[in-house]
């Protein structure tokens, strides 16, 4: 049978794919379909066709998988921010971990890798403690409201996924705790009634961009960020006076302007509205300030999990030398400090140690110390091999120039930290050469959608 565009075919999902599509075949020919898992029957809508593969839309569920479960959100399988509601949990740490386990297995050409279970999260819903919200001039209707009357010229709310300009007017999102949805719709209301304009994502006009909700898990308490394109305290000051008086929980309220066109919810410069000018958090025994655009795991109970592993892997015993590669905000750093001799960060990012320099002062660490620049150039000035070197690369993997320094300078273990399964695999191979992989443990830290951390031990061959 000949696959083509457009054409509507029966068939089985036989596998849920690295990606998070479900997978048919066809004669042979591989299908990949959004919002399937294996066990579904279904007729399907061929959207695109390449040589190898072929990706298709669902038309109707002839027979759901005994894997699926009632997605709770009326935007699910529209919206962007996750796309797995309709696969019960426990399954979706089964595919997250066979995804690391076979990533390392097609990518790496290593076999029988010992990969843990994953480590659930502890909420699979109201676990996020950052969400960002666009602002449109157009609203993107869901199918029962194509042909009413519903005002399609404001939106508040994500991303249709793979889109930029298309945005679903979100009145809950369940990833978030509930604070966050009555905080959503309170400024929702007070931006459609304002007398100023909401950017245009093809216009780029407008002034109204982004809500971004920062939310602290150890306090409960909230951090408001109004991201504008113009500077306008007149139209910004009375809605952080109004998100104070409603919302005791809320404890800062600012103000990033941008007039950037990028959909970057990050100012150019940034004004303290009212209450306090930073939220704080803290991961396991340690605090960190939280500023509207610093970098902190969005997941902060699933962070504690992943730097658990990192310091069970890492099996310091008080004088050791540690590396940290990548090292961001320094709390990979700080966790490992008090069981370690001294600990070196590297980071290209300037606002990222500077704030690694904050939280060590704030948790009382002193044995750390941050090196700014590009880790290719900076690395070679570390003169001594570490005990161990750390690595939490971006989702890109780390720099080929960078693998071939870590492969020389040859420390005698390495935890590596990832959030992509394919671009760990693309680095173990590299240095499988010379390292042995003893052990990866993946960690549910997005539930509901196909992202996955995992935490590698790799030892030095004899």
């Amino acid at each position: 049978m000949t696959v083509k565009k457009k054409q509507i075919v029966e068939c089985d999902v036989i596998d849920v794919a690295f990606g998070g599509k479900g997978l048919a075949k066809i004669d042979g020919f591989a299908v990949f379909i959004d919002q399937t898992v294996t066990g579904d029957r279904v007729a399907a809508r061929i959207v695109r066709k390449k040589r190898n593969y072929a990706e298709a839309v669902v038309q109707e569920l002839l027979r759901p998988s005994p894997m699926r479960v009632e997605a709770p959100c009326p935007y699910s399988g529209y919206c962007g921010g996750c796309k797995w509601q309709f696969i019960d949990y426990p399954h979706q740490l089964e595919f997250k971990c066979r995804h690391v386990s076979e990533s390392l297995e097609h990518i790496a050409m290593m076999e029988g890798v010992r990969v843990h279970p994953t480590l659930p999260s502890e909420k699979v819903f109201g676990y996020r403690n950052k969400m960002e919200f666009s602002c449109s001039d157009r609203r993107w209707l869901m199918p029962h409201e194509l042909g009413s009357d519903a005002d399609i010229g404001f939106a508040l709310g994500l991303h249709v996924p793979g889109t930029f300009h298309k945005v679903l007017d979100t009145n809950a999102c369940l990833l978030q705790p509930d604070t966050g949805n009555r905080i959503l719709e309170s400024v929702r209301q007070y931006m459609r009634q304002s007398d100023r304009p909401v950017y245009g994502l093809r216009s780029h006009e407008g002034f109204w961009r982004f809500l971004m909700l920062r939310h602290s898990v150890a306090r409960d308490l909230w951090m408001v960020n109004l991201v504008t394109g113009s500077e306008d305290r007149d139209a910004v000051q009375p809605l952080a006076d109004l998100l104070m008086d409603q919302f005791s929980d809320v404890v800062c309220v600012v103000n990033n302007i941008t007039a950037r066109r990028s959909g970057v919810a990050i100012g150019e410069r940034e004004i303290h509205l009212a209450g306090e000018p930073v939220l704080t958090d803290r991961i396991g025994d340690f605090e960190f300030e939280i500023s509207a655009n610093s970098f902190f795991q969005t997941n902060t109970r699933g962070a504690a999990k992943l730097y658990e592993t990192v310091g069970r892997y890492a099996d310091l015993k008080g004088d050791e030398t540690v590396v940290d590669l990548y090292c961001g905000t320094g709390t990979i750093a700080i966790w490992l400090a008090a069981r370690a001799s001294r600990v070196i960060g590297l980071e290209l990012v300037e606002s990222a140690v500077a704030d690694a320099h904050k939280n060590c002062r704030t948790n009382g660490i002193d044995n750390c110390s941050f090196i700014l620049g590009d880790i290719k150039d900076t690395l070679e000035s570390i003169a001594t091999t570490p005990d161990l070197l750390v690595i939490d690369p971006p989702r890109a993997g780390m720099h080929k120039d960078v693998l071939k320094q870590v492969c020389r300078m040859g420390p005698e273990k390495i935890v590596y930290v990832s959030c992509n399964p394919a671009t760990m695999a693309r680095d173990m191979l590299e240095l499988k050469e010379d390292y042995t992989l003893e052990e990866v443990q993946p960690v549910d830290m997005f539930p509901h959608t196909f992202h996955i951390e995992s935490v590698a031990r790799l030892v030095r061959k004899k």
